[in-house]
């Protein structure tokens, strides 16, 4: 395939694994710091909050809603790229500064979207970790300066990229000096339409046999389905995730996007103690 960098499969047929990535580029697996958080220890890391941030009240509840459940980790919209133009698109910069506001009350550190070059150094100058979404995996001049940042970067999987795109995708951003790269399951499109995407929990143990960077699982855009959320945080656990990324709302039913993926207060705090048992069960632990 064009962009295979060494031809190596590191013992997995048709996956050429790109140089910087690949397992044997380092001795041992990497942790990514996001502002004294650690994703890739053993321990599980926990981050959640609401797809998009619509308001002051709505940011803070819901922050406040994670800390007490045990995330350590707060997501939240403030550019959101959305399927139609007359949807909710976020409320840009004044959501980027609610969310450097609400992080500095809780004490959680959050990762948000970025979604064009021009505005990487905006959002990197609050933001503790940045995320690129899926539809943005391919969009290489942001990969590049992204990893110019040096800020750690939460890459999660194009809709209909293969694990080799999605590790060439990574590789963009290591070359520019940023090896700070969690990858991020979060479901791809396959002919199945009762769920939201196919949810490829096999692209963990895949990822973790081919690659020295921390993997989590997104199960709220996974599957589409509030109620089934839970099943699959579980099974991603098990699957061997460093954690999980996961949508919550303070008032679902109100709001603005994706309200039916996202989980209550009161459903991520049951989660919450449903993935310690299965992580103890494993030998493992939530951080």
């Amino acid at each position: 395939m064009e962009g295979n960098l060494n031809n190596d499969p590191a013992g997995v047929e048709g996956c050429a694994v790109p140089v910087r990535v690949k397992k044997k580029a380092k001795a041992d697996s990497s942790v990514i710091d996001v502002s004294g958080i650690p994703v890739g220890t053993g321990a599980l890391t926990i981050i959640a909050g609401p797809c998009a941030v619509e308001s002051y009240e709505q940011l803070l509840e819901t922050a406040k809603a994670v800390k007490n459940a045990g995330g350590v980790i707060l997501r939240g919209g403030a550019f959101k790229p959305r399927s139609s133009p007359y949807n909710f698109q976020g409320l840009g910069e004044a959501g980027i500064k609610m969310l450097a506001d609400v992080s500095k009350q809780t004490g959680l550190p959050f990762v948000t979207e970025v979604m064009d070059t021009r505005m990487v150094e905006f959002v990197a100058g609050y933001a503790d970790m940045l995320q690129v979404g899926s539809r943005n995996m391919h969009n290489y001049p942001l990969l590049i300066e992204v990893g110019k940042t040096r800020k750690p970067v939460l890459l999660k999987r194009g809709m209909m990229a293969t694990i080799e795109e999605f590790l060439l995708s990574a590789e963009y951003i290591l070359n520019q000096g940023n090896e700070n790269v969690v990858l991020c399951e979060r479901g791809i499109r396959t002919f199945e339409t009762t769920t939201r995407n196919t949810l490829d929990l096999s692209a963990v143990p895949m990822l973790k046999h081919l690659t020295h960077l921390p993997v989590i699982v997104d199960p709220s855009h996974g599957t589409g389905h509030r109620w089934m959320v839970p099943s699959m945080a579980k099974a991603s656990v098990a699957a061997g995730a460093d954690g999980l990324i996961m949508e919550i709302h303070y008032k679902p039913e109100e709001a603005l996007c994706d309200g039916h993926q996202s989980l209550s207060p009161d459903e991520f705090s049951l989660l919450m103690t449903d993935l310690k048992k299965v992580a103890k069960a494993i030998g493992r632990d939530l951080l």
